[in-house]
């Protein structure tokens, strides 16, 4: 598999550093609200990136954080009375309702901030006894010019990195481009103990402590939207390498911005969702499935015509996979399969191989979403255009339409039970039909698609769809 490799700008074989094992951090999110579109796309596409990883035979390590202290979270608390802990609690109980239902599977460890102040200020009394951290009224910088790599990441000379940096009032740190390790506590603010008084982490220390707690000081992969470049992996990168003294993440991987019908997503513009609000027009997997029709460097419009057109796409594989299913259960059970089911099936599997090369090229879901529509299509061809295929090699394509799906998080098998009621309007309209009562036969039908179900009548019988 080749990635394309932030910090080198190029795409490189990927190999990790044990073999047959990754160690990937993500950064996840901080949880003052529920998390809007431009959250939603790191957290498929890297999650997409863990499955395909494990597909390919890799035992993954993946560790996404939640960042539960922070300036945000103090004025949000302080605005619902109540604390700190209370809301963090609520929105993370928020975000995996969200995140279940995108299909996002739960990382390995999702540590929060605030239960790993430990492993926090031993990196930060490691940084400032290897004298790349000083110490000011409780305030704990890192002296970013002691880093001589500094700007690795973003690409840009220190000099430029400087002309946008700047002191805030009130700190008194040594040079505009330190950034904060640890913070003095404030009136009414959640604070712990620490060598330097109490007070609580910066937000760059924590995914540098957790990364190296849960993983190693090395790791395979560190992903995150393309936002987070600078300046927060570049201070990771920063503190990591100079507490540890090696390398911290050797593959850099950052998913491109989504504007809202071609314009950048803003609260003052009004085009700020979050996916809550999307999810109650759209289902969640469209969501997902419209995220991963593009490649995950590329940036991204959302639109309510585009996430139409995501839905029907969609729907096509669904009334692909509800007719094979229906074809399988009137096709002919064969041991042997004939010479054009071989073909066939030869071809699908070549289509399966073009899938794996998509996916080896740095995770290009939009190639591989594409692999499917052509398995779909020959689908629809040879097995529900008429063809006399048999329930094997029926079975054999649904199975391999969902075991790619699978590996986007698209695709999983539902329950299609069926009430009583619906069961017998069913029959009732099956004895309608064969009375020759047509009249009855489409009032049924229509009360049945009002009830979400779909009835298309084939010469093998009522075909029954949920819509």
């Amino acid at each position: 598999m080749k990635i394309f490799n932030t910090l080198n700008r190029k795409k490189e074989e990927f190999i990790p550093v044990e073999k047959g094992v990754v160690r990937m951090y993500s950064c996840g999110p901080t949880v003052y609200n529920y998390f809007h579109i431009g959250n939603a796309r790191p957290f498929i596409i890297f999650d997409t990136l863990r499955r395909y990883l494990e597909y390919s035979g890799y035992t993954v390590y993946f560790v996404q954080n939640f960042t539960d202290i922070d300036d945000k979270m103090i004025n949000k608390a302080n605005e619902m009375g109540i604390t700190v802990k209370e809301l963090a609690d609520q929105y993370i109980e928020e975000y995996f309702k969200d995140a279940d239902g995108l299909g996002i599977k739960r990382a390995t460890w999702h540590p929060r901030a605030t239960d790993n102040i430990d492993a926090i200020i031993e990196i930060v009394k490691t940084l400032e006894e290897k004298g790349y951290a000083y110490n000011v009224n409780g305030d704990v910088y890192f002296a970013a010019k002691k880093f001589k790599e500094y700007g690795k990441l973003s690409h840009q000379p220190l000099e430029d990195l400087e002309s946008g940096a700047r002191i805030n009032i009130n700190e008194d740190k040594n040079d505009p481009m330190d950034f904060a390790l640890w913070k003095a506590q404030k009136p009414g603010e959640p604070a712990w103990k620490s060598p330097w008084g109490l007070g609580r982490p910066g937000w760059h220390i924590e995914c540098s402590a957790m990364a190296n707690k849960f993983l190693a000081k090395t790791i395979d992969i560190h992903s995150g939207g393309q936002d987070l470049i600078f300046p927060h992996h570049e201070n990771e990168i920063a503190q990591s390498e100079c507490a540890h003294d090696v390398t911290f993440s050797n593959y850099w991987m950052h998913n491109g911005y989504i504007n809202i019908d071609n314009r950048k997503m803003s609260k003052s513009l009004g085009n700020f969702f979050t996916v809550r609000e999307i999810s109650e027009e759209f289902d969640y997997e469209v969501i997902r499935f419209f995220m991963l029709s593009a490649h995950y460097r590329s940036p991204i419009n959302f639109s309510k015509s585009l996430m139409e057109s995501a839905k029907s796409s969609l729907e096509r594989i669904y009334n692909c996979l509800d007719d094979m299913k229906f074809a399988a259960e009137n096709a002919d059970s064969r041991a042997e399969l004939n010479d054009t089911e071989k073909a066939y099936k030869e071809s699908i599997n070549k289509l399966r191989e073009k899938y794996i090369a998509a996916m080896d090229d740095d995770l290009n879901t939009a190639d591989a979403i594409s692999v499917i529509f052509e398995i779909v299509s020959e689908a629809n061809k040879h097995i529900t255009g008429g063809g006399n295929f048999s329930r094997e090699i029926i079975s054999y394509t649904s199975g391999l339409i969902r075991e790619l799906g699978g590996v986007l998080g698209l695709l999983a098998e539902k329950d299609e039970a069926l009430s009583d009621e619906v069961k017998s309007l069913i029959e009732e309209r099956a004895q309608a039909r064969a009375d020759k009562n047509w009249a009855k036969s489409d009032e049924i039908r229509d009360r049945l698609r009002e009830m979400g179900i779909i009835v298309k009548d084939t010469p093998q019988g009522q075909q029954i769809t949920k819509a």
